[in-house]
């Protein structure tokens, strides 16, 4: 059974600039914010995170690589997405992570589409698939039981990142389609739990 969680289940607070190293115009959001541009920045260039789990998104509309930020500091972009894939240096919308549970998430993995063939089990972070004994540098779907997970492109946590969470289609990703609008291979080879 797949865990569902609620917006009011925790509190968030980012603080956000259109200049890096906090600097220039600012606001703060305890919610989603759907499009930066209807806050009167044309993207976000810093940002502090007081509380919670939060995803950030290239473009508005949650659309986009994805960007993981927990609590702390992100002076420039490179702060956020330094590891991934490609650098973007833009941020364009952003919400919380409402599961992150890092002492309770669990997560299965499956070697193909819709839960089909090997799959494994997992409760704790995992720098690296591979090591593990997973025999492909590539994931089919995956079942969120409970919290929030990042799954990252290569080990050690980089490139691509795609989130994960218990409460979005019920935990269910039968495909790399659903992984997010930027998805384009099932290539995963790092696994982490979100930090609340």
């Amino acid at each position: 059974m797949t865990h569902r969680c609620k917006k009011s289940s925790g509190l968030w607070k980012i603080v956000v600039w259109d200049e890096p190293f906090f600097q220039g115009k600012k606001h703060e959001f305890t919610t989603d914010c759907y499009s930066i541009p209807e806050h009167g920045f044309s993207t976000v260039r810093s940002c502090k995170i007081e509380s919670g789990a939060w995803a950030g998104f290239e473009h508005c509309g949650f659309q986009g690589q994805q960007f993981v930020l927990e609590r702390g500091e992100y002076p420039c972009w490179e702060a956020w997405s330094g590891s991934n894939a490609y650098h973007v240096e833009r941020m364009c919308s952003f919400r919380p992570i409402a599961c992150a549970d890092h002492g309770r998430s669990r997560l299965m993995l499956f070697e193909q589409e819709n839960f089909q063939g090997k799959r494994a089990e997992m409760s704790d972070d995992c720098p690296s698939l591979p090591s593990l004994g997973w025999g492909s540098s590539t994931v089919g779907s995956f079942l969120v039981r409970s919290g929030a997970w990042v799954c990252s492109q290569y080990p050690g946590y980089r490139g691509f990142q795609y989130l994960l969470e218990s409460d979005s289609p019920a935990g269910e990703y039968k495909h790399v389609r659903e992984w997010g609008s930027h998805a384009q291979t099932g290539q995963v080879q790092s696994i982490r739990r979100v930090q609340q």
